[in-house]
Formats: C-alpha cells, structure tokens, sequence
C-alpha cells in the first residue's frame, strides 16, 4: 500500500509539474522562453525542466525553435482545444461590443477571462489614436491581478476569496514590473470604491488602463480599456468607465440568450 500510495503521488507530480510547465510556456503568449527562463519561472531545477519539456514535445505539448532554443505552446494544444466544445464562447459574445467601444474610444480593448488564480486574454480590440497599448497578446495568461481586467476582477469577487488569491499569487507578482501584494490590496480597496479597477505606469511605464468585471454576481471575465496614461488622466476616466459599462449590459444580455 505504501508503495503504490508513493507511485501515485509521484505520478501526480509529474502531471502537475508538466501543467505548470505548460502554464508557464503560455505566459509569454507567442514569444517563447528559453529553459532558464522556464525554470526560473517555475522554480524547477533545469534538469527537471529539461526532462519534462522533452516529454511533453515528443507528445507535441510543446514545440522547441533550433535556432532560438526557444519554447513555445504546440500543435496539440490547437488540436484539443478544437475539441472543447463549451457552450458558448465569450470572446465571440465580446466581438462587436469591444469593437464598438474601440471605436468610441479609440484606445486598445481587452476581454481577460478568469481561470482559477489568473487572467487570460482572450480577445483584443483595437482603435484608432495613434500611440496604442499593444503590451498584451490574445492568449498571455498572468496571476490574477496582474492587469486591469484580472485587477477588476479581483475587486468584484468576495473580499476574503480576493484575499485568498493575492497570498496564493504572493510570490508571482515581482515578475510583472511594480506589481506586490501590498500594492494590489490597496488598488482592489480604490477600485471597489470607484466601480473600476485602475492602473497607471505599474506594468508598463507610461501606460494605463480601466478594467470592468462582469456579471457583478459571478466575475467570469473583465473589459479593460489601456491607453497612455495622459489620455486615462481623472477628467476621462468617468466617462470611459460609463462607455464601458454600456456595453457591458450588451455583452451580459448576449450571455444570458446564449
């Protein structure tokens, strides 16, 4: 009994080992890592790294650039995610209301959609003012918080279940510019107070954004609208939030037909 109690949590291991490698891949979107920058990020020895990255390309989970010894997400990732048929699929709900609101306000629109502790985008409008906030691909997955789509989020959940999340995400942070636990609990508190979550130069120097959860009863997802951050000053930020809002009430009557 000890032995296969042993075996099996080994295997376990290994699986979730191999997820958070895959996780971790998936952070940087479409421009890979090296393994010492997986192994970093995962906290991993490079052995270990090595061998399980190799396993999952031989199964075709991962994909390794011979000349940039980069890794990226691979061919099956695709493949199954073809198969996953969920009932709806919220980027497509999103579609014509973010345009509309790229539109409106010129700037750059995401949708960030929760998974667990983190935020993927997962779907991207863009305007048409000159200097945009290109910072994040459809597909980059970052701890929730991280971002004004996952800090709304995080606003708009039960406060001891956000507190959960930023201790579990604690240590993930320091990898994303400015962001600390301490300076998320401050910015959930303001964002509760506004009805918006708000971020300027924390990311990104120079760059802010207005992000906006939704449904207010179960926070699946957040728009977030990013510009540089003189066209995000006070004055405009109302006004924004309102525009967003608007089409906020569009995209939740889609969700409830669909």
């Amino acid at each position: 009994m000890k032995k296969d109690s042993k075996e099996t949590r080994s295997g376990t291991q290994s699986i979730e080992r191999a997820i958070g490698l895959l996780r971790t891949v998936a952070s940087r979107g479409r421009r890979g890592m090296r393994i010492g920058e997986i192994a970093t990020a995962s906290e991993l020895a490079t052995s270990t790294c090595f061998r399980l990255l190799s396993r999952l390309e031989i199964e075709g989970l991962v994909v390794r650039d011979e000349h940039t010894r980069k890794y990226y997400l691979g061919p099956l990732i695709h493949e199954l995610g073809l198969l996953a048929r969920p009932r709806y699929r919220l980027a497509d709900l999103c579609d014509v209301p973010m345009q509309r609101l790229a539109d409106l306000t010129l700037d750059t629109i995401y949708l960030s959609e929760r998974s667990g502790v983190e935020a993927v985008c997962t779907n991207r409008a863009l305007g048409d003012y000159p200097i945009r906030s290109l910072s994040l691909d459809v597909g980059i997955r970052r701890p929730l918080g991280v971002g004004a789509g996952g800090l709304a989020i995080l606003c708009a959940l039960d406060p001891e279940e956000a507190e959960s999340i930023i201790n579990e995400n604690a240590d993930r942070y320091e990898k994303f510019g400015a962001f600390t636990p301490t300076l998320l609990r401050e910015a959930v508190e303001l964002g509760r107070e506004r009805g918006y979550a708000f971020l300027d130069s924390v990311g990104t120097p120079g760059m802010a954004a207005i992000g906006i959860a939704f449904p207010s009863d179960n926070p699946v997802a957040a728009l977030s609208v990013a510009a540089i951050s003189s066209r995000l000053a006070p004055p405009r930020q109302a006004e924004v939030a309102r525009q967003m809002a608007s089409q906020i009430r569009h995209i939740k009557a889609a969700m409830q037909q669909a």
